[in-house]
């Protein structure tokens, strides 16, 4: 039996069977019309890309022979191409055949490489054999190689919208501050591991899988290398223009964020010097403005102040940490100084001291909200013995404005703060960041600021609870709020679906747990209307998803308030006083003579906090936890509010895209019941491309009972983490390795699962009748439609079936596919949680499922004994 405190524990999911995937041959696509014309067209064909080739190669040529006679640096040799190619071309065949350097991938059909070869003589050579029907058929997937004199739709794909429409319009010496990221992929490879030829000696392959392993050495030396040669090259070009680099690496000179593809940099720079930068350096591939970083604040209003008397205790010594990346924090506040670790605080704004960690934002803090959310969830009693449960350990990096000075690059400043609180005895692993751009995230490449968010969850088991940003009452455009989208005819909710309305950069981050806001119950008072008809509704703030290549943002929603309009035309929204009962009760920081409790204020930045507790709580009763783990069990225990599971399939698309996953819970985030079981890999599981993992969960027969009628909930979720890179677009490009999952069908015996599990080209179509009734589905076509359950890093979906109509068994199959690393030791970590939950409650269910699997989990030992003893 379990021991009795904790009664309930998870049960383990038992691993029955492992191998490698076997592609079963190519699937038969329908050729691309342009591809087909031009393999029987090939001497035009052949004729316009070598018309292209010769006139951007002697442009080029023309460009960098100008800029050295104005005595200006040359730059590492290599000219730019825009490619238009088949959808279906395998763009590594770029890198392979033609020695091209793959800069960027876009969603429009067109890819930017680098050729060395500055006569282009190699793609020539390539074009005759083409013409002479002697090989060379890649080029027929060479759609157009853009001939553009004035470069603009290279620039369309490397600028935002905003830098370039006034591309034009910059002079010379308009001062700019961009991001700008290079990329130093090469255009080398890592090879196909060698595989043993049975004839050989042993001292045979002992040498080739040496030098193998050599060539892996030393294709990553050469990766680093070029990264250092290309950051010494941007700043010789750049120097002509007295460019400041802007710094912001606990003040010292670290001026790049570096990533597997690229790295970034801040600079201060004039209109010359950018124009001649990104006309001029092949390798660039992306400039954006920085992000306008604020949490917007409002007036604070009189509430009555706190009287009752406090007895605020300190957590245990061994409590979790958990870091509000925020606005500084008032550390001496009745409420929160006992859970303060004041001698972790740092402040990371740029000329401010590190010990200058104080909230001074007006009237009522934003980081101390935050905090307060973290330690006291829904209710901040007023009076009574608080026995705190959680450290905080304060990062300040908004300055009293609640905004990031523009000197500062967000993703250095996330990686200083993870660096600075994840290390040491006990590392930090939960970090809230309630902090976005006020922009809707951009979604052809991840950005630099998210992409490090998952590079640092994927490197140091780190969880970072992101909001996902708020909508303003009211804005122009074309940024615009609540009040011009109603007085645009966009009535609420159907303006959360607008593109201008999408999650707000970082939440677009994979790895983030990603947290919007819902609303109280509707409210009306004093001639103000909550936006929001009923509980769980989306907050009229709350951006919504989907998120980058389609994935499920927000994954999970928590109660943050709700926006209030007034009913007069145009109507006026806001959150006034009288409304106070939609929005959220937070700890108030009394600097500026404001009460020590309020609820006057609404944000998705109040619902992240909501979430972090729960992360917090998981920590604390499972201290040996993965992040991947607490990640997988707070999504698991999310669920849809009851009026959102009876709409109609098309109005759950909108359910799924404004509250992802649901509103999580701690009961089910840490608890099991007699009604409910979860089952989780006991540890992180790692997995290589063309891998696959099989668990299997017993159902005992008592719950099976033909007589019986019962509904049966089933979650299951992978939460799992690779290696991303920022050039690729997709998300299956974009990390080194990717994953999804798919379950058994009922009477689908354990080995033919298996078969079809390592079947990675099996057709899901065949034999629906049989499969569980997921909600949202392997195919985006079935389930709801046009929502991809694979296509990010935390993979849930759930099924209600009838306790007669269960499976004798259930097993999950963990499969790994190659993503944009071509390195066979490349991997991914993931953790999986599968819970069953009876819903009425009729019968209970922990004890059989625990001693129906304990059973099952001795058998497998024993025979795995047998096979080794054999």
């Amino acid at each position: 039996m379990p021991p009795p405190e904790r009664p309930f524990d998870n049960l383990p999911l038992v691993l029955t069977g492992s191998g490698d995937s076997r592609p079963r041959g190519q699937r038969a696509i329908e050729p691309d019309p342009v591809t087909t014309a031009n393999r029987k067209d090939r001497t035009g064909h052949a004729g316009n890309l070598r018309s292209s080739t010769l006139a951007v190669a002697e442009r080029w040529q023309e460009s960098q022979q100008e800029r050295s006679a104005q005595g200006l640096s040359e730059p590492e040799e290599g000219i730019p191409l825009l490619l238009r190619i088949d959808k279906f071309f395998d763009i590594d065949t770029l890198r392979r055949q033609f020695s091209f350097e793959i800069i960027s991938e876009h969603d429009d059909g067109f890819v930017i490489v680098v050729s060395k070869d500055m006569n282009l003589r190699l793609i020539q050579d390539k074009l005759d054999e083409f013409e002479q029907v002697t090989g060379s058929t890649s080029i027929a997937q060479i759609h157009e190689l853009v001939n553009d004199e004035s470069q603009e739709e290279r620039l369309k794909r490397i600028l935002t919208e905003q830098l370039f429409r006034e591309w034009s319009t910059i002079s010379d010496d308009q001062e700019l501050i961009v991001d700008v990221s290079i990329a130093c992929v090469g255009d080398w490879q890592i090879r196909k591991r060698p595989k043993r030829n049975r004839h050989w000696k042993p001292e045979t392959w002992a040498r080739k899988e040496n030098e193998w392993t050599n060539e892996r050495m030393e294709a990553y030396e050469r990766w680093e290398a070029l990264k250092d040669s290309r950051l010494d090259d941007v700043e010789s070009m750049l120097s002509p223009y007295d460019v400041e680099v802007l710094s912001n690496w606990d003040n010292a000179d670290v001026k790049a964020v570096e990533l597997p593809d690229s790295f970034t940099l801040r600079i201060r720079i004039n209109g010359k010097g950018i124009r001649d930068f990104v006309l001029n350096y092949a390798w660039v591939w992306e400039v954006t403005e920085p992000d306008d970083i604020e949490t917007p604040q409002q007036t604070t209003r009189d509430l009555e102040s706190l009287t009752a008397a406090l007895t605020v205790n300190s957590p245990p010594e061994d409590a979790p940490n958990v870091c509000i990346v925020d606005s500084g924090i008032q550390e001496s506040h009745l409420y929160l100084e006992p859970a303060i670790r004041k001698s972790d605080s740092r402040c990371f704004l740029d000329g401010a001291s590190p010990t200058d960690v104080a909230d001074y934002v007006s009237a009522s803090g934003h980081g101390t909200r935050v905090t307060g959310a973290v330690l006291f969830g829904e209710t901040v009693p007023r009076s009574g013995v608080i026995d705190l449960a959680y450290w905080i350990q304060n990062a300040r990096v908004l300055n009293k404005h609640c905004k990031m000075p523009v000197t500062m690059l967000p993703a250095a400043v996330i990686r200083d703060v993870v660096t600075h609180f994840n290390r040491g005895k006990t590392p930090t692993r939960i970090f809230n960041h309630s902090i976005n751009s006020v922009l809707a995230c951009r979604t052809r490449h991840m950005s630099a600021w998210a992409t490090e968010i998952d590079q640092l969850c994927h490197d140091r088991d780190i969880l970072v609870l992101q909001s996902v940003g708020n909508i303003r009452c009211s804005n122009p455009s074309p940024n615009i709020g609540v009040e011009e989208h109603i007085a645009a005819g966009r009535t609420y909710p159907d303006y959360l679906s607008q593109p201008v309305a999408r999650i707000a950069n970082p939440a677009q981050s994979l790895q983030a747990l990603s947290v919007g806001s819902v609303a109280y119950e509707s409210v009306a008072a004093g001639g103000w209307q909550s936006l929001a008809s009923q509980d769980g509704e989306p907050s009229a703030f709350s951006r919504s998803g989907q998120g980058i290549w389609g994935t499920i943002k927000p994954e999970v929603v928590e109660y943050g308030g709700d926006y209030l309009a007034d009913g007069s035309t145009p109507s006026r929204v806001d959150f006034p006083t009288a409304g106070a009962s939609a929005y959220p009760i937070l700890v108030s920081s009394t600097m500026h003579g404001q009460p020590a409790v309020g609820q006057d204020e609404v944000g998705t930045s109040f619902a992240a906090p909501k979430v972090a507790r729960i992360a917090a709580e998981l920590a604390s009763v499972m201290p040996d936890g993965s992040c991947l783990l607490y990640r997988a069990l707070i999504v698991q225990s999310a669920r849809w509010p009851a009026w959102a599971d009876f709409l109609p399939k098309l109005d759950q698309i909108k359910v799924i895209r404004r509250l992802g996953y649901g509103i999580p819970t701690v009961s089910r985030a840490t608890q099991n019941s007699q009604h409910r079981a979860t089952f989780t890999t006991s540890t992180d599981q790692v997995i290589g491309a063309k891998q696959c993992h099989v668990f299997q969960i017993p159902i005992p027969a008592e719950l099976r009972r033909p007589g019986t009628d019962y509904d049966i909930r089933i979650d299951v979720t992978l939460s799992y983490s690779a290696t991303p890179r920022r050039t690729r677009q997709t998300s299956r490009g974009y990390l080194g390795v990717w994953m999804d999952w798919i379950s058994s069908k009922t009477g689908e015996a354990p080995d033919a699962f298996l078969n079809r599990a390592l079947d990675t080209d099996d057709d899901s179509d065949r034999d629906k009748s049989r499969e569980l009734p997921w909600v949202v589905h392997p195919m985006k076509q079935h389930g709801l439609s046009g929502v991809q359950r694979d296509s990010g890093t935390v993979q849930k979906d759930w099924a209600t079936v009838k306790s007669n109509a269960l499976p004798e068994n259930l097993s999950i199959a963990v499969r790994g596919h190659q993503g944009w690393s071509r390195d066979p030791d490349e991997t991914a970590t993931y953790a999986i949680a599968v819970t069953f939950e009876i819903v009425g409650q009729e019968i209970a269910i922990y004890q059989p499922l625990r001693t129906a699997v304990l059973d099952f989990q001795s058998i497998v030992e024993i025979e795995a004994e047998a096979e080794v003893e054999v």
